[in-house]
């Protein structure tokens, strides 16, 4: 697991002691236990080519496994000391907790969480809130489907759901850490990572997108209505009481398991004869600590879509299994919350959604207090990421929520900027370079990828590759 101070870059195990000793190092001996009986019941559960779910310290050798049957709640490997699944009482739908949110479940720093997380595709209004009936079309069995997303189609009654304002993410918590405070910093380690079910969605909607029109229905600039994506003519542009009229075009796509290949590969469709495939990199886009006030479930401030100081919908490819997400803390107990689980994502997210498919996801949370060395000093005011090869600081257009009242609201060269003056505090408060030098180095060697484009507060992260300063 990640350590942002300096460290001796983590080897590729290749003896069974190696990896068992990463895996109690990461989860401890009791939850190493924990894991060889529930992979033990749950009879192949882990495919050929990849280790136990939690494994390997690198992310060459990825801690994901895909299950040969759908992992209903409750059912299949447990692997964290506590357990979260998706009812109405702990999701927010659309929505994140405020600061003084009820927790829906209460854990010591340095425990281990699992959360049955939810894909929001195939649940959403303009698919016809039927999760068996929308995945039916595409030839999946009613056993097929998750449970809990059916039943929260069906019965989700903690707020009324608005398709045209909501978030459509199913956000899980809050989780309350004991020992948080207001300027402590979470540590989220993600320690393993099952997709529940053998296929994902991508969706496009008008109105979000790279490509997507104007409110007033032109063009954005740079592009012609004819680029526009979907095709303008698929746009009705009707209300909620028509959803097939929304414009949504979801693409629906399978996972391919098995031959040895890694861990797994999607499939899409070419126009004519033969297919495209692309590999599965399986990560939670949505995580985060309670970052605002609000005065209802559905305050505006509280939406799921734009990321903020709390981390939230930050949507980085690279926070998979083996990865660290440090997170500001701005409430009692952090109130962690989590949701958005993507089988696959490019930088950038163009078309509006990852590769959207079901996890279930293992956690440690972690308290790091101020002046213990166990943070990245830029962590304290801002979300900051790492896996075993890179820090990962991150820029955000907006990140105080504010609905673009500054005008930066999906400004990528604000967030652009703010990711070079994180990566220049972190270079020079945590590794002891000159301010100048630094930002030589930035130019010279760091790479400065978009996070994504869709999520009306726009992100960029920069990836400075530890081998670089001999760690």
């Amino acid at each position: 697991m990640p350590n942002h101070l300096p460290s001796a870059a983590a080897a590729e195990p290749t003896e069974l002691p190696a990896v068992y000793e990463a895996l109690a190092s990461r989860l401890g001996r009791r939850g190493l236990l924990r894991i060889a009986a529930g992979l033990g019941a749950a009879g192949g559960m882990v495919a050929a080519g990849t280790h136990a779910a939690a494994a390997a310290p690198s992310r060459t050798a990825s801690a994901v496994s895909r299950p040969g049957r759908v992992l209903q709640p409750g059912k299949g490997p447990i692997h964290g000391q506590h357990y979260l699944r998706a009812t109405p009482d702990t999701v927010r739908w659309g929505y994140v907790p405020a600061r003084d949110a009820e927790p829906a479940l209460r854990m010591r720093s340095g425990e281990t969480l699992t959360v049955d997380a939810l894909s929001h595709e195939g649940l959403l209004e303009d698919q016809g809130r039927d999760p068996v009936a929308w995945f039916g079309e595409h030839g999946v069995g009613k056993e097929q489907v998750l449970r809990d997303a059916v039943d929260l189609a069906r019965d989700y009654t903690r707020t009324p759901r608005s398709f045209d304002t909501d978030g459509p993410h199913v956000v899980l918590g809050p989780v309350q850490v004991s020992g948080a405070e207001p300027g402590d910093v979470l540590k989220v380690e993600t320690l393993s990572l099952l997709p529940r079910v053998p296929y994902g969605v991508v969706s496009s909607r008008h109105g979000k997108g790279a490509l997507a029109r104007t409110r007033d229905g032109g063009a954005p600039d740079g592009i012609t209505l004819d680029e526009v994506m979907p095709p303008v003519g698929t746009d009705g542009r009707a209300s909620a009481k028509d959803p097939e009229q929304y414009g949504n075009v979801s693409v629906f796509t399978p996972i391919r398991t098995g031959g040895g290949s890694g861990d797994g590969h999607g499939v899409l469709p070419l126009d004519g004869p033969g297919e495209v495939t692309f590999p599965l990199n399986p990560h939670m886009g949505l995580m985060g600590t309670a970052h605002a006030d609000a005065d209802s479930l559905t305050d505006p401030l509280l939406n799921s879509i734009p990321p903020t100081l709390g981390g939230g919908n930050i949507d980085i490819r690279h926070l998979g299994s083996g990865s660290a997400f440090y997170l500001p803390v701005h409430a009692e107990g952090a109130l962690f919350h989590t949701g958005d689980p993507h089988f696959a994502m490019g930088n950038g997210e163009v078309a509006l959604t990852a590769l959207e498919g079901s996890l279930r996801t293992t956690f440690r949370l972690t308290v790091c207090k101020p002046g213990s060395g166990d943070a990245p000093s830029v962590a304290y005011h801002y979300p900051f990421g790492e896996t075993d090869e890179a820090w990962l600081p991150i820029g955000l257009s907006d990140p105080d929520g504010a609905a673009g009242t500054k005008g930066q609201l999906s400004d990528l060269d604000v967030a652009m900027r703010r990711a070079v003056v994180n990566a220049l505090d972190f270079l020079q408060s945590d590794l002891g370079m000159s301010r100048s030098v630094a930002y030589a180095y930035l130019s010279a060697a760091a790479d400065f990828e978009v996070s994504q484009v869709v999520d009306r507060t726009t992100g960029v992260h920069a990836v400075i590759r530890k081998q670089d300063f001999g760690r």
